[in-house]
Order: C-alpha cells, then structure tokens, then sequence
C-alpha cells in the first residue's frame, strides 16, 4: 500500500466517530483493531499513552468525564501524504456550546495509524 492508497480522511475521521465517540466498550476495542497498528501510540498534551487497549481505556474515560451528549465533530477534511495526516474537530455537548477545538495529527503506516498527536487549541474567549 502506498501513501497515495491511504483514504486519510476516512481513517482520522473514523477515529473520531468509531473510537473517540464509542461508548459501547467492544465496539471501541473493535474499531481500534481495525484503524490502529498492533503497538500504536498516542500523545496527549499532558501524558503518552501505549497500545491499543490503553488508547480504549482513555477514550471511555474521556467520554464518561463529559457527560453521554458529549461529541467530537470533524471540522474540514482531513489532509495527508507521505504517511502524515492531519484532521481539525470541534466537541461539546450535543445542541450545547464548543468545549474544545483541536486537531489530531496521525502518523500512519500500511494504512493503519501508528502515532497519533492530539493538539489541543487554546480555550475559546467567552
């Protein structure tokens, strides 16, 4: 598979909803099989979490933190080449203000996401 073969917004886009969104704690590890190489890592502004099961543990975490309307939207289309791709989001609660804005950058090997960087924007001005 080359790069030019790598759909990048279908894979960061499919993070978001598939992991990032999924409550449901089997579909999440499903999801993360199918998008995430088999040691992937993840970095957060704050701490570097390894392997699939962890970057599960943090996603249902995240998403219990916030409350069940809580959503992480796409904002734009992903962009990538060369192994490197970026997608912008927005979440918040459903029908309720933007808590956050931020991108994930994705490293991304044989298809699969291998290093993902989650960059967090500056809060927004009330």
């Amino acid at each position: 598979m080359t790069t030019n073969d790598i759909d990048f917004d279908r894979l960061l886009r499919a993070n978001l909803e598939r992991v990032f969104n999924e409550r449901d704690e089997d579909k999440r590890q499903t999801a993360i099989a199918e998008l995430f190489v088999e040691e992937p890592v993840m970095y957060e502004p704050t701490k570097i979490v390894r392997g699939r099961l962890e970057i599960s543990r943090v996603a249902g975490e995240l998403l219990k933190q916030f409350g069940p309307t809580f959503r992480f939207v796409p904002d734009g289309v992903a962009v990538g080449h060369h192994g490197l791709a970026r997608l912008a989001w927005h979440a918040g609660p459903e029908q309720g203000p933007i808590a956050v804005t931020g991108a994930d950058v994705a490293e991304v090997e044989g298809g699969k996401i291998s290093r993902l960087w989650v960059l967090l924007n500056p809060p927004l001005p009330n």
